[in-house]
């Protein structure tokens, strides 16, 4: 069973940087596909970013590219999000997921999904 625990949401200015880690308990985590989202309350969940088995393979939400960047350590069984230049539209609850298969993990119906970190940019 896979579990995954992110971390590193928080409070922050506008235009400031965050860097969220999600942290993945089980086997083979190399070959897992991971992925960020996030999910404003009463909204469906808005894919952000994601990561294929290597850091050279990513893809990004139009909303985040060019400020927000997906990363992984196969060593620590780790996948992080960097956030800069933050907006305060960019407030919610951010999930980290994994699944073995990227179309699925990109439509929101990923196999594993961690439990929420709350982050807040104020203008």
């Amino acid at each position: 069973q896979v579990q995954l625990v992110e971390s590193g949401g928080g409070s922050v200015q506008a235009g400031d940087s965050l860097t969220l880690s999600c942290a993945h308990s089980g086997r083979s985590f190399s070959n897992y596909q991971l992925a960020w989202f996030r999910q404003v309350t009463g909204k469906d969940r808005e894919f952000v970013a994601r990561i294929g088995w290597s850091n050279s393979e990513t893809y990004y939400a139009d909303s985040v590219k060019d400020r927000f960047v997906i990363s992984r350590d196969n060593a620590k069984n780790m996948v992080l999000l960097r956030m800069n230049s933050l907006k305060p539209e960019d407030t919610t609850v951010y999930f980290c997921a994994a699944d073995y298969n990227y179309r699925r993990l990109q439509r929101g119906g990923a196999d594993f999904w961690g439990q929420g970190t709350q982050v807040t940019v104020s203008s």
